[in-house]
């Protein structure tokens, strides 16, 4: 019996503590470049990007621009999902309502360097729009961020002030989908990467449209709900059916409603 003790002892002290030394395994999942924009939509007007964002790390995108032109156009900033390298994106240049798609792999993703972060995606975050707002017409920009990403989006419109934000399966926060995962864990004591736009949205003014997928699975419907409850500033909900998580983007009426919101921003 001791010996049984001992061993369940070893598991609720060791779960908790391999969850903490890896999180960041549990968290991100940087994927490999999977195409090149630039060869694999020869008639769109995309610029490849090299962005240096201090500590020695570059991080790496493209620039899909509004028309064949390449003229000034605002510019719409995306931030994708956990497991998401960005470049297939490139497919739907032109498709913004006359604003042009910056695409920038976070940390580790596609060709980026350095290591995925918390902090470190919110500091990138802030020299992407900086970059944005340079080439940007009138320095107009608005973000996008997916998942994972909707909670790069919402800091950075917690510190710069954009035209637009689009959230497509947006969180509460990090924590708080965790404690559903892992009711059992002490996750407040655990977790390194909070990413708490709850925290954040009360004091956004921009306009949000907030896109979820009505099977959503991997982030829950509420989480979503208490996001959008606490926002700022004016906004709009749209549930996208039949979707779930990972096939939200498959439905035509998705992007409708992304060139619609945009299209009223001018």
């Amino acid at each position: 019996m001791l010996d049984w003790l001992k061993l369940a002892g070893c598991i609720v002290l060791g779960f908790p503590i391999l969850i903490y030394l890896f999180q960041e395994r549990l968290i991100f999942f940087p994927q490999p470049l999977t195409q090149d924009p630039l060869k694999a939509n020869s008639g769109a007007a995309i610029e490849e990007v090299s962005l240096e964002v201090g500590d020695g790390v570059t991080l790496h995108g493209w620039l899909a621009h509004a028309t064949v032109a390449q003229e000034p156009a605002p510019v719409l900033i995306y931030f994708g999902g956990n497991a998401e390298e960005v470049s297939w994106l490139g497919a739907t240049a032109g498709g913004y309502a006359g604003w042009s798609l910056l695409l920038m792999n976070y940390r580790a993703y596609g060709r980026s360097g350095g290591k995925p972060d918390e902090a470190a995606f919110f500091a990138d975050a802030l020299k992407i729009h900086e970059y944005a707002a340079r080439r940007a017409k009138g320095g107009r920009v608005a973000v996008m961020g997916r998942s994972l990403g909707s909670g790069v989006a919402v800091y950075l419109a917690s510190q710069r002030q954009l035209a637009g934000v689009i959230l497509v399966s947006p969180y509460d926060s990090i924590e708080s989908v965790a404690r559903g995962v892992y009711p059992f864990l002490p996750i407040g004591l655990m977790l390194k990467h909070r990413f708490d736009s709850l925290s954040r949205a009360p004091q956004i003014a921009a306009s949000l449209l907030c896109l979820v997928a009505s099977d959503d699975q991997v982030i829950p419907r509420p989480h979503s709900e208490r996001l959008y409850a606490a926002w700022g500033g004016p906004k709009q909900w749209r549930e996208i059916r039949p979707a779930a998580h990972d096939s939200i983007a498959d439905a035509p009426e998705y992007w409708r409603a992304i060139a619609d919101f945009l299209q009223a921003l001018g």
